[in-house]
């Protein structure tokens, strides 16, 4: 893809009657770059230059399109397909337990995020992440957005990644998104132990043609699984979760008092305060989906046994 994107270049480059150099200057990069571009040497483009591309040949967003693809030749076979799938979903539920997942990240939370890569290549490559990961964004507004269900490790919430000002800011993002219809928000608490996700995060993906496939991930490893019986097996795993984290109402108030800096494990509600509460939503929800609120959790609870 790198290639073909390359030759794009020079057969638009060459249309236009424009240099290397001459391009280079519309685009204010250097004459070397435009080359590398062309042999397909060199780092990828970012998809701020394919965009200053396409504006300086006009290829009415030929480049722009084609860019995502010269981005993913980055990844391995399978992260790749996981990408194409997720741009297909209907419906994506996320089980994250380190870091808030991709789709709801700030860019700045972003940033901090991909910039822990101990392989990163610079501070190009990095930006070139932080674009790619903003423009999977889009999606959520776009009126083919899926159905977003995600389950937050309590760990998310109390690890400030990029500091408390770009954690703030991830948080408050975090509420206004579940204010969406598309979106739900839980976290699971550290008193529900161990469970069978622990290590890794976990994505289970709903597909148009009504197919399914889930995805696993760590620190330095992933896994797409597309055999059925295995993705069921996932499935079951994902509802177990679900069943163990906080009802939506008292995720958003865990959220809330993370954002405010007064987060205690005291205050977090008894299980029976959970059943409880649970039912009530599930009895007031449209079509028995779980849906958040502003609704306050009772304060100055402990944990039941």
């Amino acid at each position: 893809m790198a290639a073909l994107f390359g030759a794009r270049v020079r057969r638009l480059r060459t249309a236009a009657g424009l240099t290397q150099a001459e391009l280079g200057d519309r685009t204010h990069v250097v004459s070397t770059r435009i080359t590398q571009i062309e042999r397909a040497s060199g780092a990828k483009p970012t998809l701020e230059l394919a965009r200053a591309l396409d504006a300086a040949l006009g290829a009415e967003d030929l480049l722009v399109e084609l860019w995502p693809y010269v981005y993913r030749e980055a990844f391995p076979d399978w992260s790749r397909k996981f990408m194409e799938y997720s741009e297909r979903a209907v419906v994506i539920r996320q089980y994250a337990a380190h870091v808030v997942p991709g789709l709801l990240q700030t860019e700045d939370y972003a940033r901090a995020v991909l910039g822990l890569d101990a392989l990163l290549d610079g501070e190009e490559q990095l930006e070139e992440r932080v674009s790619a990961r903003m423009g999977r964004q889009e999606r959520l507004g776009s009126p083919d957005r899926p159905e977003l269900c995600v389950i937050l490790d309590e760990a998310v919430l109390r690890r400030p990644i990029g500091g408390h000002a770009v954690m703030r800011k991830q948080l408050a993002r975090l509420l206004g998104a579940a204010e969406g219809r598309h979106t739900t928000l839980q976290v699971l608490p550290f008193d529900q132990g161990g469970h069978e996700a622990m290590g890794g995060s976990l994505t289970i993906l709903f597909l148009p043609d009504g197919s399914e496939v889930a995805y696993t991930e760590g620190s330095d490893y992933g896994q797409l699984i597309e055999e059925p019986v295995n993705v069921s097996r996932y499935k079951v795993i994902y509802d177990r979760l679900r069943a163990a984290a906080l009802p939506p109402v008292m995720s958003l108030d865990m959220v809330r008092s993370a954002m405010e800096g007064n987060y205690r494990g005291a205050n977090l509600p008894s299980r029976s305060d959970r059943r409880r509460l649970a039912q009530e939503q599930l009895q007031q929800s449209s079509g028995g989906r779980l849906r958040g609120s502003s609704r306050r959790v009772p304060r100055g609870r402990r944990p039941g046994p």
